[in-house]
């Protein structure tokens, strides 16, 4: 036999050997997970969209994680391994993600409002939980010590006239060398006037156009409303820098900015109606909408838009960087939001995000901790199958109809042409 034959046949009879050796009980049946998830696409007739890095990663009793039956079974047994998660994009395409602590299936999200619905069936049992939840959520956000740390320094800008609505920047030191940085619409009109803080969500700032229309209509009709910079954003971003947002502290801070400016704004205006006092924010905003309703019995009206879902407490630090959700043995926000009860409250919600469930799922269990109250009629859901992750027309005039309802706003001055677009850097304080 020729020398370099000898070594090639050794070499490729142990290639043999190996790969026969691969598909068995000593080796774990391990294949490369590449190959595992190829294979699964062929059988199912899917394509999968990777965040994820497969290469070089096995996995052992490959096949035998495979369900013949049932895709999401099939990548439920693979990517728990890897501590990875699927979400479905269509019934042909399945992205592959790294596991999200904030984030559920549809399907979770229905267990655990069965699973909360078994702890109430009147309103002493919800009252209860209801107690334990805003006593922990309170204190799990470390909101108190945050507070007592506040420095409270106002500073308000002039007034800017406009058509039946004015504009004034505030300006209030949190902590040494961090701001609050905010913008009041008020009515014209004299007398008392509904409050309605704004909360922002994660859309290109508080100055951009679909905002300042939403807040100057509302006080056109006769309220007075303030928004905030998101913590890292805006103004903030100059204090703090745009990492910042991407913290726990982004939690508390944003919580505590919507907390101080309604108690400001109670405190130190005397156009204002403590009788009727709303939060409405739309996505992120949508999350500290619900978390100041809960923390601030003050607050008689909320409006959550495309924001409120039992599978999502919201993909940001600054709505989930503190662990309010395992508050009380464990809720999510739909229970949250349902600490309002039986004060009345809006849901806005569309077809083309995570809120696409809420006729089915979210807005059922919520009245029925309403009719613990005899006040079904109190929540409302206002759902745009056909429409997307925005805060358009549709869902400005939702708003609109629900505060003109239940604080007895004038319709009659509904009219979004008739406010003026400010430059970005009039609504800013400090850092112009």
């Amino acid at each position: 036999m020729k020398k370099w034959l000898r070594p090639f046949l050794i070499s490729l009879f142990s290639c043999l050997i190996c790969g026969a050796s691969a598909q068995s009980y000593e080796t774990q049946f391990e294949r490369p997970v590449s190959d595992l998830m190829q294979d699964v696409q062929k059988r199912f007739g899917v394509k999968f969209k990777y965040n994820v890095d497969t290469v070089g990663k096995r996995l052992p009793y490959a096949d035998f994680r495979v369900r013949p039956y049932s895709i999401e079974m099939t990548l439920d047994n693979i990517c728990k391994y890897f501590d990875w998660n699927w979400w479905k994009q269509s019934d042909k395409l399945y992205k592959i993600k790294p596991y999200e602590y904030p984030r559920r299936h549809e399907t979770e999200g229905k267990m655990m409002l069965d699973y909360l619905s078994s702890l109430y069936s009147n309103k002493a049992q919800w009252e209860a939980r209801r107690d334990s939840l805003r006593r922990e959520v309170r204190q799990r956000l470390e909101l108190d010590a945050f507070l007592d740390s506040c420095t409270l320094k106002p500073l308000l800008s002039k007034v800017r006239k406009h058509d039946g609505y004015t504009t004034q920047n505030i300006c209030i030191e949190l902590t040494p060398g961090q701001h609050l940085f905010g913008t009041i619409y008020a009515s014209t009109k004299k007398g008392k006037h509904a409050l309605i803080v704004c909360p922002d969500g994660h859309w290109p700032y508080r100055y951009r156009k679909d905002e300042q229309q939403r807040l100057g209509t509302l006080a056109r009709m006769g309220a007075v409303c303030v928004d905030f910079d998101l913590y890292g954003w805006g103004e903030s971003e100059k204090e703090v820098g745009e990492a910042a947002h991407h913290t726990a502290r982004a939690h508390v801070y944003q919580a505590a900015c919507g907390y101080v400016l309604l108690d400001y704004m109670l405190k130190n205006r005397k156009d204002i109606d403590p009788e009727r006092v709303g939060v409405m924010g739309g996505s992120g905003g949508g999350t500290h909408t619900v978390l100041l309703s809960l923390l601030d019995e003050r607050v008689t009206a909320s409006a959550p838009v495309v924001h409120l879902a039992s599978h999502f407490d919201g993909g940001c630090p600054c709505e989930s960087g503190k662990p309010v959700q395992l508050s009380a043995g464990g809720t999510c926000e739909p229970e949250l939001a349902a600490v309002m009860a039986p004060k009345p409250m809006l849901i806005v919600s569309d077809g083309g995000d995570w809120t696409s469930s809420v006729p089915t799922l979210e807005f059922p269990y919520l009245q029925r901790i309403y009719s613990f109250y005899d006040a079904k009629d109190k929540v409302r859901n206002v759902h745009l199958p056909n429409e997307r992750h925005d805060f358009k027309e549709n869902k400005r005039q939702a708003v609109y109809d629900f505060f003109i309802d239940v604080f007895g706003l004038d319709r009659s001055m509904l009219d979004e042409s008739k406010i003026t677009i400010e430059p970005d850097e009039a609504l800013k304080s400090l850092y112009k």
